[in-house]
């Protein structure tokens, strides 16, 4: 179950809590955020964000790790019978598998490898030459049940919902699947034997992998609404457009205006020429004056 609001209200006033919860994304990064200075940083990122079981972890050695490549290997584990531990191989033929690191993994990995250099370094002949990934100050390897006490003991000063150091793995799986990682990338990342298995148990945890199918769902219903509607507007669109309007070539009837006079160079009208003519008959012109 996860712990919404409504859950960790719950919980604050009665101290009730699901036997197995998860964080949602925003209360992993918040713890995340939390313990940033802790020694044990780079081992909460690997197992909330990549799925590894406590023994996987416990056992990791720098042998099966591969920063150039962005990957690690899961061939060994240190398990507890009692107060015991056990170390050997990985419990199924599944669990023995390689996993792949994102950038930031890598980065985080790097700086903590040089962290165990400085270490070995300022301990000098105190330090035992292990290989593990997850060591003391000294160079031994942690008992897996401290991973638990520390754990339990960084949630409670964070003030955050309790959640069980095997619950980090179901919500990497979660995360996973809400990524967009598809159920069989699932199964490899977090060494299943069965689909089966991986679909039951982590696929219906997070509320946000179902408001992404709902919206994926209304997203293809409106895509396809859309082109239908394009389909038939474009099917109803006339195959040539309209002609443009064609200008009237009706010849107006009525009076032809009289031409207008143009007016002599002392603006006044110069007189027609037949009536010129008419005044020059009656007044002839005498000899001496031509």
């Amino acid at each position: 179950m996860v712990w919404t609001q409504a859950r960790v209200e719950q919980w604050r006033t009665d101290g009730h809590r699901p036997a197995v919860a998860v964080w949602t994304t925003t209360q992993l990064t918040e713890f995340l955020d939390t313990v940033t200075d802790d020694p044990l940083y780079p081992l909460w990122w690997l197992i909330a964000l990549r799925g590894l079981r406590r023994g996987e972890a416990a056992g990791l050695r720098w042998q099966d790790v591969d920063l150039d490549r962005r990957q690690l290997s899961i061939t060994t584990q240190r398990t507890t019978i009692g107060y015991q531990v056990v170390e050997g191989p990985p419990k199924s033929t599944a669990s023995r598998r390689t996993i792949a690191l994102d950038r930031r993994t890598v980065a985080i990995l790097r700086a903590h490898q040089r962290r165990r250099r400085q270490l070995c370094t300022a301990a000098g002949r105190q330090w035992r030459a292990w290989d593990y990934v997850f060591t003391r100050p000294d160079g031994q390897p942690f008992h897996p049940n401290s991973f638990t006490k520390r754990l339990r003991y960084l949630i409670t000063a964070a003030g955050l919902p309790p959640v069980r150091l095997h619950d980090l793995r179901h919500g990497a799986a979660s995360l996973a699947h809400t990524a967009g990682a598809d159920l069989k990338t699932v199964q490899d990342q977090l060494g299943h034997a069965s689909i089966v298995l991986t679909a039951d148990t982590y696929t219906s945890v997070l509320p946000a992998t179902q408001h992404k199918a709902a919206e994926a769902t209304a997203r293809l219903v409106l895509t396809t609404a859309r082109g239908v509607r394009d389909k038939i507007r474009r099917r109803n669109w006339p195959t040539s457009p309209p002609r443009p309007p064609q200008k009237s070539t009706t010849v107006a009837t009525g009076p032809v205006p009289k031409p207008q006079v143009k007016p002599d160079a002392e603006g006044g009208k110069r007189p027609k020429r037949r009536k010129r003519q008419r005044a020059a008959s009656k007044h002839p012109r005498s000899t001496s004056d031509r």
